[in-house]
């Protein structure tokens, strides 16, 4: 009941935030930070299998400039080449993933990192189409109308975007995936099809990868290489970090944490990666369950200080 009622109380706060909210750019925050929690759940979602990418925010940049490139030069409509951003970044993964679906640890984080770099020098080639260095613009929006409007259009499109992405972890196939990170020898022996699993995974986050990475594009009307490279990765993996990487609401809390709070005390963005920075070593030291094993772990706290008291001391 009390796990309820805070969930409906955030849902409330959330639907009444444009209300309180009287800068447009504090918006535009609340709705990139929106965004980016897809992202940075569906980076989850391919943790859950042990495999750690280091190339997802290539993938994001694989569903925008997708979406952006038929939208802009082309003219198709914004509804098609937003699940087209998806598709292509999930088949893409499916493509790369399949050969390497065997490859664990380290190398298989290298090999990811060598694809994401590959494919920064791949958007360099095309010059004009996809703006090369400099960054491709005037990209046609999603909606015309007010960040209040885009607010609440993303505020839906997050929620069945996570919505999707807890039903495919829990049920059956989350528990495979769940299993193969385990152990996955046993998870062989027992008729789980590991490299299959690996690869399923793989392409249901890159999907919702690109379906972020595509929206941003169309929301943003302009995107650079720069938004999805090596760096951009691993502020999503901070992000994951941070709020708890063995719990669905990790990215989120750990997301809107630290893309919000930067934005919200602007005086002190010049320190914010020693922020961040010092942020990761208390959760990683101190809460491992991240933030959002806070109240657990606030709880456990009080109960030995609690029973300490009632331990009679020796005379």
């Amino acid at each position: 009941m009390v796990k309820l009622a805070i969930s409906v109380g955030l849902i409330i706060i959330v639907a009444l935030l444009p209300l309180f909210i009287k800068k447009v750019y504090l918006l535009h925050v609340f709705i990139l930070t929106l965004i980016y929690i897809i992202a940075a759940a569906s980076l989850r979602l391919i943790t859950i299998s042990g495999q750690f990418p280091l190339a997802h925010a290539a993938f994001m940049g694989i569903g925008a400039y997708a979406a952006a490139i038929p939208s802009k030069w082309f003219g198709w409509p914004v509804w098609l080449t937003i699940p087209l951003g998806g598709l292509v970044a999930m088949g893409i993964g499916i493509l790369i993933g399949y050969p390497f679906a065997r490859l664990r640890a380290l190398y298989y984080a290298m090999v990811s990192l060598f694809f994401g770099t590959g494919i920064l020098y791949f958007i360099f080639t095309f010059g004009i189409w996809t703006g090369s260095y400099s960054g491709l613009s005037g990209i046609p929006p999603i909606l015309p109308g007010s960040k209040i409007i885009y607010y609440y259009f993303f505020l839906v499109v997050t929620s069945l975007c996570l919505l999707a992405l807890y039903r495919f972890e829990s049920c059956r196939i989350g528990t495979s995936l769940k299993a193969v990170a385990q152990s996955y020898m046993l998870a062989s022996s027992v008729g789980i099809n590991e490299a299959w699993y690996r690869v399923l995974a793989l392409a249901a986050g890159c999907f919702f990868a690109g379906i972020a990475g595509a929206f941003y594009a169309h929301y943003n009307l302009t995107i650079s290489y720069t938004s999805f490279n090596l760096n951009s990765t691993l502020w999503l993996f901070m992000y994951v970090l941070i709020g708890g990487i063995n719990s669905f609401a990790g990215p989120i809390i750990g997301t809107a944490l630290m893309v919000i709070v930067p934005e919200v005390f602007r005086v002190l963005k010049q320190f914010a990666p020693y922020i961040s920075a010092v942020i990761l070593l208390i959760v990683v030291y101190a809460m491992p369950e991240g933030l959002v094993g806070l109240p657990q772990l606030i709880r456990s706290w009080y109960m030995k200080i609690r029973e300490g008291r009632r331990i009679p001391h020796a005379s």
